[in-house]
């Protein structure tokens, strides 16, 4: 089992720019692949972007804008978000799980682990 404990969600102006951070532990975190998924009111829960090892991938919707990176050093991935706009706000959850790639990450099978959540909220 594997503890995730995201932070860094806020409020900001469009075209501003945050940083998430995720916290993981419990298990070797190099095992696992990492990745952000969002959730708007109303909506269903939405792929992000996801790494492993050296593979990367984003939804189309964050490419260009959003960058993912992960210190297996210090058990971390991050989200560092450019550009944002009005319709990036969202719980973003941190999310992990093992013996999938990062292409695959985003088929919710119910072999995730999730963090609890942070709120970014872009302001036009």
């Amino acid at each position: 089992q594997v503890l995730l404990v995201e932070s860094g969600g806020g409020l900001v102006q469009t075209g501003g720019s945050l940083r998430l951070s995720c916290a993981a532990s419990g298990r070797p975190f190099s095992i696992y692949t990492m990745g952000w998924f969002r959730q708007a009111p109303g909506k269903e829960r939405e792929f992000v972007a996801a790494i492993s090892g050296g593979s990367i991938d984003y939804a189309d919707s964050v490419k260009g804008r959003f960058t993912i990176s992960r210190d297996n050093a210090k058990n971390m991935v991050y989200l560092q978000m450019s550009s944002l706009k009005p319709e990036d706000t969202a719980v973003y959850y941190c999310a992990a799980r093992r013996h999938t790639t990062a292409q695959a990450m985003s088929v919710l099978d119910g072999m995730h682990s999730w963090g609890k959540g942070t709120l970014v909220t872009v302001s036009s």
